[in-house]
């Protein structure tokens, strides 16, 4: 009987800690230049023209990009007015995809 009990509230913490909201900051960029460099790609004059070209041109998406590593986010339309721009998000990670789901994106300044 305290098995099924114990396992249920382990299950319920686990989810509920799943689902925490986080910050994360860092610089929307194209899953094709994830490091934020566009130097070899170079579909633009700036770093935004040439991520906005990955998107529309390539079928990218749009990544946060922290300085250790990439993450998609689950908002593709917010992102476009914030390329190549330092930003913080507020979502929910899914750690096994790599992708936040975006409650808010607003620029850093």
């Amino acid at each position: 009987m305290m098995k099924p009990v114990l396992l249920s509230l382990l299950l319920a913490a686990v989810l509920s800690a799943a689902q925490d909201k986080q910050t994360f900051t860092g610089v929307i960029t194209d899953e094709m230049c994830p490091l934020g460099t566009h130097a070899h790609m170079r579909m633009g004059p700036t770093d935004a023209e040439c991520t906005r070209a990955c998107i529309t041109s390539h079928g990218s998406s749009y990544v946060l990009y922290d300085g250790k590593s990439a993450y998609t986010l689950s908002d593709q339309k917010t992102p476009e007015q914030y390329a190549a721009q330092k930003v913080r998000v507020t979502g929910t990670l899914d750690a096994k995809t790599r992708t936040i789901r975006v409650e808010s994106i607003a620029p850093v300044r």
